[in-house]
């Protein structure tokens, strides 16, 4: 295909109401020159997304987020270096009708074995690696796809223009769809309601329509207010915008500005303790949000946050309002991230369990695969095509399933431990933090042995069961098969947002509950918890020094959460070896104090010393910005530090030899760390 045939197509497209991806594939420099050139050719606002800062209208693929709800004609997209699929797919939402979508790419048959600068962030490896799983999933996609454009180095051009009619853009005023859901907003009087849908129904339209027609004040809030222009062309200057973190101080302060509604723009890019605090202050709360993945928790958020929301009323918009119906680009777009895929009715199921590592499970049984990708997604909050990346391409995973004729069950299992001694004795004193491993590394940081990370364990990143198969014991069949499979190992785990009801299915499943965290978690609300199943001897006796410490500390724990902690209370107002060995490592090394706190209550029980830093935090409950007006110290990293000198002023008045001495070993696994 030449330039002017592609003219051609540019036109007609334009016309037809659609957007289609162009892939430039080849040496960097002739990728953009190919690039440039089309740049040239076309007029648009051609945004250029890459690692790479260039002139020009630029964005790097972190910080697309902040442009979602604003539209763009044109754009390109470099992977060259790297593959962020999750902006590659925010990027195409943002694409008026008409515009190219070009991606740069690397030669095509060298690109499944090429590193890819992305897998950083998702690999839990240190240096980046080849994602040839991903990438042949991609080619392939890209391939089968005749209304994809593709461009190859020394090749001509391939395309396939199709026979559509033209569209007709929306004239602004609501659509049969828009108008019927507004009709129900404009009706209530109380509640709260949402509105879910890929990106381009015009849901953020729908939200400015609202805000222009309500006689009285709305206010309106949003991830970024770059997110609102649409939102705010269809509110025709009407509304109040105000940050979700400005929101909530007004709130907490009593000086958050009145409103018959709240709007709040993707909502689900907002942390879920955040949501319930601004839709409990106002009379009626509108929330939208994409249900495609690429804002990380769409499906998961009407899983789990909407569920949670008494009389919450859902609609849904189905029509494009920015494109046409059957939009190329949208189509390749879910086809690559399997934003569409719907999982197939379990049929008949047995309870035969298999085990398979992820890359034989994509290259042998694709279609399976994707029944397994889709079961883990669809049941868990937080779920984008980070995900999909990480479980077709990260190493030390596998995927154990019950299955029949289809995926009935599904556990995601992560290779944890097996860490050096000296680089376990690090992570314990707080010197080390290694890439992945994260039980692994938080029962060495927070737990009761130093050594704790050389331990091998199986990690449960996600279970899952069929939605037509639940609640008929398919997990717990699951969880209690593992044993077999973990071979090797030293115990199974697992991190979850602590609920009692959640809890319970752990419990069930033969896990001991290990570690309560003191904070929650943004995305969940809830606290993190960590339970570990033994499956050696070494297994076992970790578990039970794990126990014995939460046993001890819990008294001290539960004065930080309000929340039961599932563990009997020991009795623990004296120093143990244990407790001396923390204690050591808090005060000539980097453990952080969350992670000695229960130690730290009990050094203040056993001395009499004034510790004025120590005792205004642990006794007096003051603020780090109280401690520090009083004492005069300059900010919390001064804190820490007085902090650490009144605990080894303690130790040394406690036993002074004892605590030279542990000054002395630990000085050493410091001295010996750039080693490592």
């Amino acid at each position: 295909m030449s330039l002017e045939a592609l003219d051609r197509l540019r036109s007609r497209q334009a016309l037809q109401g659609i957007r289609r991806l162009l892939v430039i594939s080849g040496a960097p420099g002739w990728c953009e020159a190919r690039a440039t050139e089309l740049s040239e050719r076309y007029d648009g606002d051609w945004l250029w997304v890459s690692p790479q800062p260039r002139d020009g209208r630029y964005c790097a693929p972190g910080a697309l987020r902040r442009l979602l709800g604003r539209e763009f004609m044109h754009a390109v997209f470099d992977a060259r270096q790297g593959l962020d699929a999750e902006a590659l797919a925010a990027l195409a939402g943002t694409l008026k009708a008409g515009s190219w979508l070009v991606l740069l790419t690397p030669d095509w048959r060298a690109w499944p074995v090429k590193p890819d600068a992305d897998s950083i962030r998702w690999s839990d490896t240190p240096q980046p690696i080849p994602t040839p799983v991903f990438i042949r999933h991609l080619r392939n996609c890209i391939e089968a796809d005749a209304h994809t454009l593709l461009w190859r180095q020394g090749e001509a051009l391939r395309a396939a223009d199709d026979d559509r009619p033209h569209w007709q853009a929306a004239s602004g005023a609501p659509l049969a769809g828009q108008r019927a859901i507004l009709a129900n907003l404009r009706r209530m009087t109380t509640g709260v309601a949402v509105v879910t849908a890929p990106r381009g129904r015009g849901k953020s339209a729908l939200a400015g329509m609202l805000v222009h027609s309500w006689p009285g004040a709305v206010i309106i809030t949003a991830p970024a207010r770059a997110a609102t222009d649409v939102l705010s062309q269809h509110a025709l200057g009407r509304g109040f915008f105000i940050a979700p973190d400005a929101l909530l101080q007004a709130l907490e302060e009593g000086t958050a500005p009145h409103g018959d509604w709240l709007i709040i723009d993707e909502a689900a890019a907002l942390p879920a303790p955040q949501l319930r605090r601004l839709i409990a202050h106002y009379p009626r709360v509108l929330m939208t949000t994409t249900v495609q993945g690429y804002e990380g928790t769409g499906r998961g958020f009407m899983l789990k946050f909407c569920a949670s929301v008494p009389g919450l009323r859902h609609y849904s918009l189905t029509t494009p309002v920015r494109w046409a119906a059957g939009c190329p680009l949208e189509r390749i777009i879910d086809e690559m991230m399997l934003f569409n895929d719907v999982l197939p009715e379990p049929g008949r199921v047995a309870f035969q369990i298999k085990d398979a590592p992820v890359e034989n499970l994509w290259r042998s049984a694709p279609a399976l695969a994707k029944q397994v990708y889709l079961l883990l997604s669809g049941a868990h909050y937080r779920t984008s095509p980070l995900d999909l990346r990480r479980m077709m391409d990260a190493p030390g995973q596998r995927f154990v399933t019950v299955r029949g004729d289809s995926a009935a069950a599904a556990a995601w299992l992560v290779e944890e431990g097996g860490l050096p001694p000296l680089l376990s004795f690090s992570v314990w004193a707080g010197l080390r933090r290694p890439r992945g491993n994260l039980v692994a590394q938080s029962l060495a940081a927070h737990g009761a042995s130093p050594f704790a990370a050389m331990l091998k364990g199986l990690r449960v990143s996600r279970i899952a069961v069929h939605p037509r198969l639940q609640r008929q014991g398919y997990g717990s069949c699951l969880l209690a098969g593992l044993s077999a499979h973990a071979r090797g190992y030293d115990y199974l785990s697992v991190s979850f947002g602590y609920t009692e009801e959640l809890w319970r299915f752990w419990q069930r499943a033969g896990f001991q509950l290990v570690r309560f965290g003191t904070h929650r978690e943004a995305s969940s609300g809830c606290y993190a918890a960590m339970a570990l199943r033994p499956l050696t001897p070494a297994g076992e006796t970790l578990v039970r020094l794990q126990r014995e410490r939460l046993m001890r500390d819990v008294r001290w724990l539960e004065r930080e959460v309000d929340e039961k902690i599932p563990v009997n209370a020991a009795q623990a107002s004296t120093l143990n070896k244990r407790d001396w060995w923390e204690l050591a490592g808090f005060a000539f090394t980097h453990r952080p104090p969350q992670a000695s706190l229960a130690s730290l209550q009990r050094l203040l029980l056993n001395v009499r010393l004034p510790l004025p830093a120590l005792r205004a935090w642990l006794e007096q409950r003051q603020c780090v910005t109280q401690i520090c007006a009083t004492l005069g110290l300059t900010g919390q990293k001064a804190l820490r530090a007085a902090w650490r000198r009144e605990t080894a002023q303690a130790l040394r008045a406690l036993n002074g030899t004892r605590a030279d001495a542990l000054m002395k070993l630990l000085s050493r696994v410091k001295k010996f760390q750039p080693q490592f």
